[in-house]
């Protein structure tokens, strides 16, 4: 297990109104490939400690690097990062962490990213992975979140998709902006078949969300015809 590292908050930039990328510099730190994960541990005046798990958001090489963090509710981590921090802050970090749930740029297969709510956070560093690489493989990206004001990297990801480097599709689940084509509504089998990468490309998919999302919209895949082995997973959830 890696040591634990010191890193001091360089920036914090509004999400969504319970959620907050924050800027690390993290000295020590080697890098991450996109999809990995990080420990952030907080410690208390009375020594009491407490440590959770979160997807990276950024990749690459070097010291810095962003997390997303979105409070949950009666948590004991999360709403200090999001509420309590301020720039200049120091919080203890450990990883990177986790080697499955990754992109690499030497994939040429096409990619199917599934996002659920906060759980796009991994996800977006493998788009950015994906643009900064110049790579020509497929790459797609389905969003279910509750409302446009609910949506992690609003302009990022609208320029991303201006761009044609990939396609960025949203489902909304409560609350769709106005003359949105499709109705507010969960997530369902059909739209998944419709607004992803065929099984017949043979893409490489990864869900990352809540638990019930990611078994759900897994056992969709694979009744659509995709190969288990090629879907990766990765749930979220700490507090």
């Amino acid at each position: 297990m890696s040591a634990w590292l010191i890193g001091t908050v360089q920036g914090l930039r509004e999400e969504t109104p319970s959620a907050r990328t924050l800027h690390l510099d993290v000295p020590g730190w080697m890098g991450n490939e996109a999809g990995q994960h990080l420990d952030v541990r907080l410690t208390a005046e009375d020594g009491y400690q407490a440590a959770r798990s979160y997807s990276v958001s950024t990749a690459g090489s070097g010291q810095m690097l962003e997390i997303s963090v979105d409070q949950l509710e009666n948590g004991e981590v999360s709403p200090y990062l999001v509420h309590g921090l301020s720039a200049g802050d120091k919080v203890e970090v450990r990883g990177p962490l986790g080697r499955w749930f990754v992109w690499r740029p030497t994939q040429t297969e096409p990619i199917q990213l599934i996002g659920g709510g906060s759980g796009v956070a991994p996800l977006r560093a493998m788009l950015r992975a994906h643009e900064m690489a110049g790579s020509t493989a497929p790459m797609r990206l389905l969003y279910s979140v509750r409302s446009p004001r609910a949506a992690f990297y609003r302009d990022e990801f609208a320029r991303l998709a201006t761009s044609g480097s990939v396609r960025i599709d949203y489902v909304y689940t409560r609350e769709a902006p106005p003359d949105w084509p499709m109705p507010p509504g969960r997530l369902s089998k059909e739209q998944v078949a419709v607004l992803t990468i065929p099984p017949d490309k043979t893409p490489t998919v990864y869900v990352c969300g809540p638990t019930s999302f990611v078994e759900t919209v897994a056992d969709w895949l694979v009744e659509l015809g995709h190969d288990p082995a090629n879907i990766r997973t990765e749930r979220f959830g700490g507090k």
